[in-house]
């Protein structure tokens, strides 16, 4: 009996651990994001980010070799899990009005936190002299969100819903027609964070231009 149960019990091990090591990488990004808000990327350094992740070094080291790892890592997976969550469309709602007015409103009120106008602002920084670090960003956020609006986009054209040429173009329209210069504003810190007024203001106005010119009825 005593065998059988350390039987059952064993396969935990291998689990337990992974979940371990993932908590404590966790740790490490949101120390990191700490220390890289508070300071840049040039202000950061790996003996901080230790210190405010209540890491050591040694244990730093083993989960990212070097601070631009770090900071590709922090940055590509906070822009990626933005867009996953973001862009989670129902090719199979017929309602495009609903879904696109949702969409512009998840992603003008993300958009607009102050924590992620902070990151733009931190690789936006960075990439001049790691260029790799804009195209992961880019390629983990914005392309993402797009090939994921685009998708839905193209199912809607197939069903009727819409018309578009180039639906790729189709769902960059729609996402710069929600933010119309919003995001400029907030990078260059003039103004405030828009309210819920003018984010509903701003998607009411985005989703009627873009069923003007995508609309079942629109000239071609």
């Amino acid at each position: 009996m005593a065998g059988a149960a350390t039987q059952e019990r064993g396969p935990a091990a291998p689990q337990a651990t992974l979940s371990g090591e993932s908590d404590k990488r966790r740790q490490i990004l949101e120390g990191a994001r700490q220390v890289f808000m508070a300071s840049g990327f040039d202000g950061a350094s790996m003996g901080e980010i230790a210190k405010t992740a209540n890491v050591s070094k040694g244990t730093l080291y083993v989960y990212f070799d070097s601070k631009e790892a770090l900071f590709e890592a922090l940055t590509t997976e906070a822009k990626a899990g933005l867009a996953e969550n973001l862009f989670r469309l129902d090719e199979d709602d017929p309602d495009v009005r609903a879904v696109l007015t949702r969409l512009g409103t998840s992603y003008l009120t993300m958009m607009a936190r102050p924590e992620h106008v902070s990151i733009i602002r931190m690789v936006m920084g960075a990439c001049e002299k790691f260029p790799r670090f804009g195209q992961a960003f880019y390629e983990a956020g914005p392309a993402c969100g797009v090939g994921r609006l685009k998708a839905y986009i193209d199912a809607q054209v197939a069903a009727g819903r819409l018309r578009a040429d180039d639906t790729d173009l189709a769902a960059k329209h729609f996402l710069q027609l929600c933010q119309a210069g919003m995001l400029t504003r907030l990078l260059f810190n003039v103004g405030h964070a828009p309210d819920e007024a003018e984010i509903r203001h701003r998607v009411v106005e985005a989703v009627r231009v873009f069923f003007a010119g995508y609309g079942p009825g629109a000239e071609r």
